[in-house]
């Protein structure tokens, strides 16, 4: 699919995240890219509240973000994680010639931020060398899968890597001292919420030698996100939607079919493979120092 890619002139490029972030440890966002080529069929970011216009047919890319990244890092007092991939992935399509997220990296590993970056792509690999330098401080890097099938993620998330690559991509970050793992969300009701897909993600992670999977047992809809996703479920799977329909109506949280059963799986199967299912949150400098004496 084509994209329209358009310029802008952003005011501010790092977010504050709201207090504790008990989920990844985040204290800054960063978003350089506004929209996303992966086109995902569940993204929440379609939502109106986002207001981003035309989400599946332009890419805005902040021309200034470079700039504004490194004056805003340094007034910044305290450090804390900055996070990659809250509204779009930055290694879809566009980073591949752009490359503002290498070139925001690079400046993120000068001022020794530390970074959580959530990607379906295994485009992440091609700066294994910056994140080595920010592993210094702290760096961890999560893949989205919520399906261990190559053929189902391609139906799912059509701009995406392969997730047999995503899998290849944490094996080879881990291999190279950079801590990466399975983000398992969402898990999509009436489609991925059964225990051969969730036992094969939890195998497939063992594999590749994930440093954890953190789970989410089901998915957001709200308006305009609901209304582009059940039309893809009626194109990919016919009856679905009036399951969902039948359900939850118009509420925003999805949760799966069979919550506690595929969460005592989940729990059980992490814990043969000694799979933690947290991620482990940065630790200030402060807190370092505490440590050694």
């Amino acid at each position: 699919m084509k994209f329209k890619i358009i310029p802008s002139q952003a005011k501010q490029l790092l977010g504050h995240v709201k207090q504790p972030d008990d989920w990844f440890g985040l204290k800054y966002n960063m978003n350089l890219y506004r929209g996303c080529q992966h086109q995902c069929i569940y993204c929440d970011t379609r939502s109106e509240c986002y207001q981003i216009e035309n989400f599946g047919s332009e890419i805005i890319f902040k021309e200034n973000a470079l700039e504004l990244l490194r004056n805003e890092l340094a007034s910044k007092r305290v450090k804390g994680s900055i996070g990659l991939g809250s509204m779009n992935d930055p290694y879809q399509p566009l980073e591949v010639k752009k490359k503002l997220t290498r070139k925001a990296l690079e400046i993120i590993a000068e001022f020794k931020f530390p970074i959580h970056i959530i990607t379906k792509s295994d485009l992440v690999l091609r700066d294994i060398d910056l994140l080595k330098k920010i592993s210094k401080a702290y760096a961890t890097i999560s893949l989205s899968i919520s399906t261990a099938d190559d053929d189902l993620g391609k139906v799912l998330e059509p701009g995406a890597s392969l997730v047999s690559n995503r899998l290849k991509a944490i094996e080879i970050l881990n291999n190279n001292g950079i801590q990466a793992g399975i983000i398992m969300m969402p898990i999509l009701p009436f489609i991925e919420d059964n225990v051969e897909n969730i036992s094969s993600i939890i195998k497939k992670g063992s594999e590749h030698n994930t440093s954890y999977i953190l789970p989410g047992f089901g998915m957001t809809t709200r308006d305009r996100q609901r209304e582009y996703y059940y039309k893809k479920l009626d194109d990919h799977f016919p009856g679905i939607k009036q399951k969902y329909i039948n359900k939850f109506g118009e509420n925003y949280s999805c949760s799966v079919n069979s919550y506690h059963k595929l969460k005592k799986i989940f729990e059980e199967l992490c814990g043969k493979y000694k799979i933690p299912t947290v991620i482990p949150k940065y630790k200030s400098e402060i807190e370092v120092q505490l440590e050694l004496f």
